[in-house]
């Protein structure tokens, strides 16, 4: 299959992130007993702190494994667990100031993000490469 263009990675980030708002603020607002405009807030906000986080941290990355070279799952894992880390680190304090509760507790909800997060993403990205293919055959068939 080919490679993704800029335009089809924005537009799935845009869709993940849309889509992971609509699904996760109001499941977070009913289980932490706050509003939904709260929540909504505290879900955009990390949403733009792990896009932009992604970027920072995956430049870096590719510094110290070039683009070319062979990412085993160790270096995966290694990759993984370093982003979700600095997230961590990052989203404490946001989750904190925007719920008005401590480190504890927010800690507590980021690993409730995360736990959410891990089959969020493992689906949508299998649903994405699933239409993504029927889209690239139906583009090869006009063709």
């Amino acid at each position: 299959m080919r490679t993704r263009s800029l335009k089809e990675r924005i537009l799935h980030a845009v869709c993940f992130e849309t889509l992971a708002i609509l699904t996760v603020s109001p499941l977070a607002a009913w289980v932490m007993n706050k509003p939904l405009f709260q929540m909504g807030s505290l879900a955009i906000m990390l949403s733009t702190a792990a896009m932009l986080w992604n970027m920072i941290y995956n430049a870096g990355f590719d510094r110290i494994y070039a683009p070319g070279e062979k990412r085993g799952p160790v270096v995966r894992a290694v990759h993984a667990l370093g982003f979700e880390g600095g997230f961590i680190l990052i989203g404490l304090p946001i989750a904190a100031l925007m719920l008005d509760i401590t480190l504890w507790q927010a800690f507590l909800v980021e690993v409730a993000f995360f736990l959410f997060f891990l089959p969020f993403t493992l689906a949508y990205n299998w649903g994405w490469d699933q239409l993504r293919a029927r889209w690239i055959r139906r583009r090869h068939c006009r063709a």
